[in-house]
């Protein structure tokens, strides 16, 4: 079964289970490792007022539910390891709810193709304007960057 084939079915599986335990689904990837292959699924709180955080009961509870419901229907061939966690700390943002929920957080941007000489940025986000992801710098200063040569932004860990 295709990589995005198995994404959609872990999604539509998921979605009223998740919401009835007041969960959402951050991310799926199924990817190969060496010579294994994971099914990574990462959950989160519903955001609400205030910031909440995954346990590792909703973790397990979410992880029978999928197994048990992955192997009625036995929908990928392959062997694999199912894994269900929180996306951490250090998130990485991937859809456009996540960059308007963290606007205003610190932001850790990786690039593709440099920009300004510099291929890693980090300032406050204000999110994703006109095609390009905005950021304030240590400096106070704007910075825009196209986000086709963004390759990653995640949450900036501060101590």
């Amino acid at each position: 079964m295709a990589k995005v084939k198995i994404k959609d079915l872990v999604e539509e599986i998921l979605n009223s289970f998740l919401m009835e335990n007041n969960l959402e689904l951050y991310n799926v990837e199924f990817v190969k490792e060496a010579k294994d292959w994971f099914l990574r699924v990462y959950i989160d709180k519903v955001q609400g007022t205030e910031e909440q955080y995954i346990s590792t009961d909703d973790c397990e509870k979410v992880s029978r539910f999928l197994s048990e419901k992955l192997d009625e229907t036995d929908p990928i061939e392959q062997n694999y390891y199912l894994e269900v966690s929180s996306p951490g700390m250090d998130r990485e943002l991937i859809k456009e709810k996540d960059f308007i929920r963290y606007a205003g957080k610190q932001v850790d941007v990786n690039l593709y193709q440099a920009v300004d000489g510099k291929k890693k940025f980090t300032g406050e986000l204000v999110g994703v304007v006109d095609d390009n992801l905005v950021i304030i710098d240590e400096k106070t200063k704007r910075i825009e960057i196209p986000v086709t040569k963004v390759a990653k932004t995640k949450l900036a860990v501060i101590f």
